[in-house]
């Protein structure tokens, strides 16, 4: 094992970075640092005598998909930019150097520096990876940003990470609240899912197999062929913009709302631990800031490209959008809270992760839903 993360110098260096340099937002490819231009920034790493470093990064994406894989390549321009061209990463798509579902163990074994991938599809080597993404009926974007950075989530992540397998990561991405997915026949309730063959990842896969469905994972690149051969029944993704780019629109005929295993799921930054330690504490810094970028970026790329993309969907005739059956999404919760109590029962961590995030969620949900839902509802009647 190497030199575990300190989260109390984690969180300085982020501190000491955003005051001391003002990470704004960026547009496009385009850094703006607090009072101060980019070639500003440039000078200031040129002039700190700072190493030059290259490193590829593993993704779990295909590249195709310029929001999930346009995060590492938002993280790996700022890291670029702010470092004034002396610190290179080079992301590559799922399969190019990893395949798209092995890139936490390559990270772990040195195989690669770094990886940017979806923490949930590693809940076979503990199921407390899940928390980096996300848990069924879980925390939406604001909900798991506020968990993550203020409440204390990240550290208590990071600290594990780093004992299980010598890892540090970051938030560097989020999808927003996910559609339900893509079904090639219609579910008017519980028996409709006995036997469906469906691809869905992390602990909503857990939760499916309870009510009878026949899980599998598969990478984003892969699940096409699969859709459209009729390997599997059904898959879920992330929402209207993606789905269309991946085509699911065109071999399913049913397409379900809300994605409820996944309602803000992060995807992050992993880097060894020993590279983490070798690194100068400027470079660290600006990881962590790069990683912060890439997170709020992510998803306002989301939040403008989707509603165009659900027009084009509305506009299909062979498609239907509906609504999971209240049956389903009552069966769904119940079979939530059971493996919860599985999982606290078989795994301490898990436990003690669970009783933190388990609160925050009870009480983020009573301030969101006065407040938050009012105002949603409020506009939607607006908008009709």
């Amino acid at each position: 094992m190497g030199k575990k993360v300190d989260p109390d110098q984690v969180a300085l260096n982020r501190r000491r970075f955003l005051k001391t340099a003002g990470l704004a937002t960026v547009g496009g490819a385009t850094l703006a640092i607090a009072g101060c231009s980019a070639n500003d920034a440039s000078d200031a790493a040129a002039a700190n005598d700072l190493p030059e470093i290259t490193w590829d990064m593993a993704t779990s994406w295909p590249r195709g998909l310029d929001t999930i894989f346009g995060g590492a390549e938002v993280f790996s321009e700022a890291v670029g930019l702010m470092t004034g061209g002396k610190f290179t990463i080079n992301p590559r798509e799922a399969g190019e150097l990893v395949g798209g579902l092995e890139v936490l163990p390559s990270v772990q074994e040195g195989g690669v520096k770094a990886g940017h991938t979806a923490s949930y599809y590693y809940i076979g080597k503990t199921p407390v990876t899940a928390f980096g993404t996300a848990l069924p009926f879980g925390l939406t974007y604001r909900q798991q940003n506020s968990w993550l950075y203020e409440g204390g989530g990240l550290e208590t992540m990071q600290g594990l990470y780093a004992e299980k397998f010598n890892i540090i990561q970051f938030p560097a991405g989020n999808t927003g609240t996910q559609m339900g997915g893509w079904f090639n026949k219609e579910i008017k309730g519980v028996g409709d899912l006995q036997g469906l063959k469906m691809r869905i990842p992390g602990l909503g896969g857990k939760v499916m197999e309870k009510l009878g469905v026949l899980v599998q994972v598969l990478p984003g690149g892969e699940i096409f062929q699969a859709l459209q051969t009729g390997a599997i029944d059904a898959t879920e993704w992330v929402g209207p913009y993606d789905d269309t780019k991946l085509g699911f629109d065109e071999v399913a005929k049913f397409y379900y709302f809300p994605g409820w295993w996944e309602p803000g799921p992060t995807l992050e930054v992993q880097i060894g631990l020993n590279e983490w330690n070798n690194l100068p504490e400027e470079y660290k810094a600006i990881i962590e800031a790069a990683a912060y970028l890439a997170n709020s970026t992510m998803m306002a790329r989301y939040d403008v490209r989707n509603p165009e993309a659900l027009k084009q969907i509305l506009a299909n005739p062979n498609v239907t959008i509906l609504p999971f059956p209240d049956e389903v999404m009552e069966a769904s919760a119940a079979a939530s809270e059971e493996l919860f109590d599985e999982l606290k029962a078989q795994d301490t961590d898990f436990a003690s992760v669970f009783a933190d995030w388990d609160k925050f969620r009870k009480e983020s949900y009573a301030w969101m839903g006065l407040a938050e839902l009012a105002m949603l509802k409020t506009s939607s009647i607006q908008a009709e």
